[in-house]
């Protein structure tokens, strides 16, 4: 796959949910590309956040891509209503699919781009026959469910391997867990062009210079 323009995706996991649609405008006049928003069921992962009226609500506040993140089970029973709430992407998890297909097939109905999700032990087979139908793999850098972890090292190697088995279809490959200016650069050369980050965004609220720092480290992943 050519390589693409870098896009940065803040997560709004680790903003303040107290000022949720204030932080959205923040990060969008820091200069963010995407806004990533991870929705969580206190069943497929060990915490709870949002739900469709949070993004609905958050919608106004922000023209930049909202990147759903679905880390639930029974997702199919709310894609009409993350897509009704304004999100341009939705990504399910495979593990959290019985008939992922058919969750793909939901999501484009939608009008909404549609992304797997996998988490680091899950092999890149389960992709294989459906790498044509999706616009997004987000591959999981750390155990979902929390902000604040550390990127695992194993991720690069299956970044390399899914940028190899992807070629030359229109796919975008995302990172979502532990990305900072300190491995943005490897994370890109391993074939990543979107990086989440959450907490590297949002800390200190200097979120102009983190995200700058961040694109300026991705940026070097290209020499």
């Amino acid at each position: 796959m050519t390589k693409r323009e870098i896009l940065i995706a803040p997560s709004i996991l680790s903003a303040d949910f107290a000022k949720l649609g204030e932080e959205v405008r923040a990060i969008d006049k820091a200069g963010c590309d995407w806004v990533h928003i991870d929705v969580m069921d206190g069943h497929f992962v060990p915490n709870i956040t949002i739900g469709p009226d949070v993004v609905k609500a958050l919608r106004p506040h922000s023209k930049k891509i909202f990147d759903t993140h679905l880390m639930i089970e029974n997702h199919d029973k709310y894609i009409e209503d993350f897509a009704k709430a304004g999100s341009d992407y939705i990504s399910v998890h495979a593990e959290a699919s019985t008939h992922l297909d058919r969750s793909i097939q939901l999501i484009k109905s939608f009008d909404v781009k549609a992304g797997v999700a996998l988490n680091p032990h899950t092999p890149l087979n389960v992709l294989d026959y459906i790498l044509d139908k999706i616009d997004l793999v987000i591959i999981m850098s750390v155990n979902p469910g929390f902000g604040g972890q550390s990127f695992i090292p194993q991720t690069l190697q299956k970044l390399r391997d899914l940028t190899a088995m992807i070629g030359e279809r229109d796919v975008r490959i995302e990172v979502d867990g532990g990305v900072n200016s300190l491995n943005a650069s490897e994370i890109v050369s391993a074939g990543a062009d979107v990086l989440v980050a959450g907490s590297a965004t949002f800390k200190g609220g200097r979120y102009k210079e983190n995200i700058a720092a961040i694109r300026a480290a991705a940026n070097l992943g290209f020499a």
